[in-house]
C-alpha cells in the first residue's frame, strides 16, 4: 500500500540519520570525562545502583499501567480508532487497521507527551527545590507512560511481561544519546525477531551508556539555580526556558525513537503475515 511504503521510506531515512551520526569532539570529550568519573566508583557499586535502577523502572511500569490515567488514555486510543472501525473492541483489534490510521493515533499521544513535558520542565524551572528534586524521576516516567501508550496505539498489549521488558528497551534506547542509539537499534530490531527469548536476556537495561543523561540533570539544575533570579516582571523566564526546552526535546527524542520502532514493528509482523 502507497501509506505503508511511504512509512517505510521515513523509517529508513530516520535509520539512515541514527547510522550517519558524527560524534564531534566536545561529546567525545565528555563521554571520556563520565567515563573516567564512573570508572573511580567501584564495580560493586556500579552494578548496585544499576540494579536499584532497573528494579525502580519495574515498578514504575507496572504502576503506570494500573492508573486511571492510563486506563483513560486507552479507552481514548479505542474510541478514536473506533472512527476508522466501529467494530474494533479491544487493544489488539488495532492490528486490523493501517499503518497510517494507527499513526494517527500515535502522533496523538506524541503531541500531548511533548506539551505535558514542556509544561512540566517550565514548572521545574521556576526554580523550587521540591520540583528540581523530582524533577528527572517525573521526566523519565512521563516518558515511560508515553512509550506505554504509543506501543497500544500499535495493537501491543503493554500488560504482556514480554511488551513490557521490550518496552523498557525502547526507553532505554530512546534516552541514549544519539550517538549510542543506531546500536540501540539494532539490538531492539534483533530482539523482535525472537521476542519469546528476551526474558532470557539477563543483563541489565540500565548501563554506563545511559548514564549520560543523569548527569545533564545535573548540569541543567545547576542553570536552572543560576539564572533563576534573573527575573523578568518577577518570573525567571532564563530557567523556565531552559527547563521546558530540555525536558520537551529529551521528549520529542524518546517519542519519536519509541513512534519509529513500532511502526517499524507493526509493519515486519504485518509483512510476515502475508508472506
Amino acid at each position: 500500500m502507497v501509506g505503508e511504503e511511504r512509512i517505510t521510506r521515513s523509517i529508513a531515512q530516520w535509520e539512515k540519520g541514527l547510522e550517519q551520526h558524527v560524534t564531534n569532539d566536545f561529546e567525545r570529550i565528555y563521554e571520556i570525562w563520565i567515563q573516567n568519573m564512573f570508572s573511580s566508583i567501584p564495580s560493586s557499586y556500579q552494578n548496585k545502583i544499576f540494579e536499584t535502577m532497573d528494579q525502580w523502572f519495574l515498578y514504575t511500569y507496572t504502576f503506570l499501567q494500573g492508573t486511571n490515567m492510563q486506563l483513560t488514555a486507552k479507552d481514548r486510543i479505542l474510541q478514536t480508532a473506533r472512527s476508522f472501525d466501529d467494530r474494533i473492541e479491544e487493544i489488539s483489534d488495532l492490528k486490523t487497521l493501517s499503518v497510517e490510521q494507527l499513526t494517527y493515533l500515535a502522533d496523538q499521544q506524541l503531541s500531548k507527551s511533548r506539551v505535558y513535558a514542556f509544561t512540566q520542565g517550565g514548572l521545574t524551572g521556576t526554580g523550587g527545590w521540591l520540583l528540581l528534586g523530582i524533577d528527572f524521576p517525573l521526566i523519565v516516567t512521563m516518558n515511560l507512560k508515553s512509550v506505554q501508550l504509543i506501543g497500544t496505539c500499535y495493537g501491543y498489549d503493554m500488560n504482556n511481561p514480554l511488551e513490557m521488558i521490550m518496552a523498557l528497551k525502547v526507553l532505554h534506547a530512546g534516552i541514549l544519546p544519539q550517538r549510542f542509539q543506531h546500536e540501540a537499534w539494532e539490538k531492539l530490531k534483533y530482539d523482535m525477531e525472537d521476542i519469546e527469548t528476551i526474558m532470557e536476556d539477563e543483563s541489565l537495561l540500565v548501563d554506563r551508556s545511559w548514564a549520560e543523561q543523569p548527569v545533564n540533570q545535573i548540569f541543567k539544575v545547576l542553570a536552572i539555580v543560576m539564572f533563576r533570579k534573573k527575573l523578568v516582571q518577577g518570573v525567571p523566564l532564563v530557567s523556565v526556558g531552559i527547563g521546558a526546552v530540555s525536558n520537551y526535546r529529551l521528549a520529542k527524542q524518546v517519542t519519536n525513537f519509541a513512534k519509529h520502532f513500532y511502526q517499524y514493528r507493526f509493519i515486519k509482523e504485518q509483512t510476515n503475515r502475508e508472506a
